[in-house]
């Protein structure tokens, strides 16, 4: 990999307390070569944008599993669209029915991972989303 490593904010929004998978993907990524910031448990869309512009971040990454994520992840593309964040890449997984995945992707969330997707599968998607180029 060229350049510098690729900043991903990793976040829970929402009331939801299950963050293992969130953190199995923090940990893929860092171990990828990624600088990866993981906000921690309860956090809200503004916090997560925060974050992500405070920390200069290529991607941020939603896990939700509560069920609120359509509203959770329409907010956090609200705010990064009104703080003039919209070069950040949006992805996020967790309990995300099929049906809702279309609508997500017309908002702006390039992609979701749902359950059963393998970590090598969501670092070669992070790195080909920002740097198509290199070499995974």
């Amino acid at each position: 990999m060229t350049g510098s490593p690729l900043r991903v904010v990793v976040a829970k929004p929402g009331l939801d307390g299950h963050d293992r998978g969130a953190k199995v993907v923090a940990r893929a990524l860092r171990d990828a070569g990624m600088e990866v910031v993981y906000t921690g448990l309860h956090q809200t869309p503004e916090q997560i944008v925060e974050a992500a512009i405070q920390e200069d971040a290529d991607l941020v990454g939603l896990s939700v599993l509560s069920g609120a994520h359509m509203t959770l992840f329409a907010k956090v593309m609200e705010l990064l669209k009104e703080r003039d964040a919209e070069d950040i890449v949006v992805f996020g997984g967790g309990i995300i029915p099929e049906a809702d995945i279309p609508e997500l992707e017309k908002i702006g969330v390039a992609k979701v991972f749902t359950p059963g997707a393998t970590t090598t599968e969501i670092v070669a998607w992070v790195r080909g989303a920002v740097r198509p180029d290199e070499d995974a």
